[in-house]
């Protein structure tokens, strides 16, 4: 590796990791961050209630048909109460990375 290359790449992976936020909500007025496991800065947005048909089964992403069981560890908690779906390379057709659901009451 060239000199020039290896100080690049020593600065690049010194910089700190950044994920994106979520918009500002009622529930959440600041935003939240999404964690970095779940995206790289644009895989993640809040998707509206009705492109998730929650069931017994788990939940079923409307655009792509994807199930997911509800013990999947993609599912999160979404902190502002509303669905959030972060996909590879933040196509909304992706496969899913991550799926933020609204806390359900018994």
């Amino acid at each position: 590796m060239s000199k020039p290359a290896a100080v690049l790449f020593a600065v690049a992976t010194a910089l700190p990791a950044a994920a994106h936020d979520a918009m500002p909500t009622a529930a959440q007025p600041n935003g939240w961050t999404y964690p970095f496991s779940c995206c790289s800065g644009m895989d993640c947005r809040e998707i509206r209630d009705q492109a998730v048909l929650e069931g017994p089964r788990g939940y079923v992403i409307k655009l792509t048909g994807e199930l997911i069981m509800p013990r999947d560890t993609r599912i999160k908690n979404s902190p502002d109460g509303q669905f959030h779906h972060c996909t590879v390379a933040g196509e909304p057709a992706g496969r899913t990375i991550c799926l933020f659901v609204p806390p359900r009451s018994f």
